[in-house]
C-alpha cells in the first residue's frame, strides 16, 4: 500500500509541470481535520498522510459550467486540493475514507466503491516520492515484533512522480445550501499495483506511477473505454525507481521537513534488507543471516 508520501512542489511548479489550465488550489475546500493542517495545505509537505488535503491534478469542466453540461464547455486541466481517503457519494459519513486511501489496480474497474470513478473521475497525484516500511527478517523491536525500517522511493531520473488516482464528490445532506463549500467534500485515492523486483523486498505493493505520454489519456473524462483504462491500470516499467532507508522520524505524522528524505546512516540500520541485492545490513545478526540464507540474494 501507499500510506505516506512526499509532496514537495509548490502550486506554481505544479502548474508548469502538469500544464495546468485552471488553478483552484487557493479556493476554500472542506477539510475533515480537527486541527489546522501542518504544513498548510498546498505548501510543500514531506510527510503527507491520509486525511490531509493534497495537490491533485484532474480534468473537468469548470464548476460554473457543470450544470446542464452538453459539450459546450470543454473540460480543462485543473489543480485542486483534495482530501486523501476516498469517500464515495453514497457513503453515510466521511469515516469510510480512512479505509480507502488506496485502490488495487487489478480490481478497480469492477469494485463498486471505485468503478464509477475509474470510468470518468481519474486524477494524478504529484509527488517527489513515497515511503514504505520494511519488516526485518532478523531484527525485532522492544516488543518482540519485526523491526520496521522506513524507505524512501523516488524516480532514478529525478523526474516528478505522478501517481494514478481516482476522485469523488461527497454531499453532506445536513447542509441544506448546496452552494456552501462546506456542503461538499472532494476526496481521492491512490491506485496501487504489484511491486516490481527489488521494491518487493520492501513491500509487496507500490503506487501505480504513470509516464508523461499517458497523463492526458488518464485524465481525460471522455476516455471511458474499459480496455483503454485497463491498459493504463496494467502499466509497468521496472527499473524506474531507487529506494534507500531513511530515519525513523518519518514514522510520526507530526514530523516534517526535507530531513525526512535524507538517507539513514549505516549505523542507524539494524537487520535491513538491501532492496537491490538482498544483503542484510546492520546489526549483529546480519552476518549470521547471510550465512543462513547462503549469502546475498541477487536482484
Amino acid at each position: 500500500m501507499c500510506g505516506r508520501y512526499a509532496a514537495t512542489a509548490n502550486p506554481d511548479e505544479l502548474i508548469e509541470e502538469f500544464e495546468v489550465q485552471l488553478d483552484q488550489s487557493r479556493e476554500h475546500a472542506r477539510s475533515i481535520l480537527k486541527n489546522p493542517q501542518s504544513p498548510p495545505a498546498g505548501s510543500p509537505d514531506f510527510n503527507l498522510a491520509p486525511s490531509k488535503q493534497a495537490p491533485v491534478i484532474l480534468t473537468r469542466a469548470p464548476r460554473h459550467t457543470q450544470e446542464g453540461y452538453a459539450g459546450e464547455a470543454a473540460p480543462v486541466r485543473q489543480l485542486r486540493l483534495l482530501t486523501w481517503g476516498l469517500v464515495p457519494s453514497w457513503a453515510k459519513d466521511t469515516k469510510v475514507g480512512m479505509r480507502m486511501i488506496n485502490a488495487r489496480a487489478e480490481s478497480v474497474l469492477e469494485k463498486g466503491s471505485f468503478a464509477k470513478a475509474a470510468a470518468s473521475r481519474r486524477c494524478l497525484v504529484p509527488a517527489q516520492g513515497w515511503y514504505e516500511w520494511q519488516k526485518s527478517p532478523v531484527s525485532t523491536d522492544a516488543k518482540g515484533n519485526p523491526r520496521k525500517q522506513p524507505f524512501f522511493m523516488h524516480r532514478a531520473d529525478g523526474d516528478v512522480v505522478a501517481f494514478a488516482g481516482l476522485y469523488e464528490f461527497w454531499r453532506d445532506r445536513e447542509i441544506a445550501d448546496g452552494d456552501d463549500p462546506e456542503a461538499w467534500l472532494t476526496t481521492f485515492t491512490i491506485i496501487t499495483t504489484e511491486a516490481e523486483a527489488g521494491l518487493d523486498r520492501i513491500h509487496d505493493r507500490q503506487p501505480l506511477v504513470l509516464e508523461r505520454e499517458d497523463w492526458s489519456t488518464w485524465l481525460d473524462p471522455l476516455t471511458t473505454d474499459p480496455a483503454e483504462v485497463g491498459r493504463l491500470l496494467a502499466f509497468a516499467s521496472p527499473g524506474r525507481f531507487e529506494a534507500y532507508p531513511v530515519g525513523t522520524a518519518v514514522s510520526s505524522n507530526r514530523s516534517n521537513g526535507p530531513q525526512l528524505i535524507e538517507p539513514a546512516g549505516v549505523d542507524e540500520l539494524d537487520g535491513v534488507v538491501d532492496p537491490m541485492t538482498g544483503e542484510i545490513i546492520g546489526g549483529d545478526t546480519a552476518a549470521d543471516a547471510d550465512e543462513t540464507r547462503g549469502g546475498p540474494n541477487p536482484a
